[in-house]
């Protein structure tokens, strides 16, 4: 049987809002938790953090992925929720299926709560971050609690099975997203073209291509979709104004390894 519905706090008069991040630890600081807390506090929340899994990685590629328990994840985030008046959840990368069902099986108790979601599927190097379980499991139990969801044009396809982006969101809708924002870096267009949807709605955003590959920019755009969530914006503004703040932390970033540029986050608020 289904746990009933649970209330959550409200936020006092005054207070940052909340915004619980369920992501992965990215040792460079380009993407994951630190990109979440980075983002979160750029834009005026506060970010209340559960990693769901170590990794192996620097600003090249991931090594490797070290998920955490699914019980101790589930124990750190009942807790929070009891305690903060939580806005807003965020998931990144989440490392297991075992771990996609126990976050599914907890946000299924917050109806009310939004949830955004960013299907992190390989990393900017290439490496597969999820295999056919994981995927599944998303499907099944993610995509039906999920309000924004901002994966790039090729975890929509991944996701949906399927080529032409357009039927990749009307799918994803299907399977229950409220919004599907699908951002269009890995097309080969002169300008980067990303594009809302929802069920009554559908508008596509024109961005400068920038020089530079970016590491973290998924996780970034993302955050800052939850964080203007928190802040009592309607999502598809949260989804306009998110591309905004990523193009320009995009604009702004550097090189500190090897690889992939960080956007810079912080000043750009």
């Amino acid at each position: 049987m289904d746990a009933p519905p649970r209330q959550r706090r409200l936020m006092p008069a005054n207070q940052l809002p909340v915004v619980l991040c369920l992501s992965g630890h990215d040792p460079s600081g380009g993407a994951g938790i630190q990109a979440d807390i980075e983002t979160l506090a750029a834009l005026g929340c506060h970010a209340a953090t559960v990693i769901t899994a170590l990794t192996v990685q620097d600003t090249t590629n991931v090594r490797d992925i070290l998920p955490q328990k699914p019980e101790d994840l589930r124990r750190q985030v009942e807790l929070l929720l009891a305690d903060m008046p939580v806005a807003v959840i965020k998931i990144g990368l989440i490392g297991s299926a075992a771990l996609a069902e126990t976050i599914a099986q907890l946000i299924v108790q917050y109806p009310d709560l939004p949830v955004v979601l960013d299907p992190v599927l390989a990393a900017g190097g290439g490496a597969a971050l999820a295999d056919e379980k994981l995927l599944q499991t998303l499907r099944q139990h993610l995509l039906p609690l999920t309000t924004v969801l901002t994966p790039n044009s090729l975890e929509a396809r991944r996701l949906a099975g399927l080529i032409d982006l357009d039927a990749c969101a009307q799918w994803l809708l299907d399977k229950g997203c409220r919004h599907v924002l699908i951002t269009g870096s890995h097309e080969n267009r002169p300008e980067v073209i990303n594009t809302l949807y929802s069920h009554s709605h559908q508008e596509a955003f024109r961005w400068q291509r920038l020089p530079h590959e970016y590491h973290g920019s998924g996780c970034t755009l993302a955050a800052a979709v939850a964080a203007y969530l928190a802040r009592g914006v309607n999502p598809l503004t949260a989804a306009r104004e998110a591309q905004r703040y990523t193009w320009h932390a995009l604009e702004a970033g550097f090189q500190p390894g090897q690889g992939q540029y960080l956007p810079r986050r912080i000043a750009n608020g």
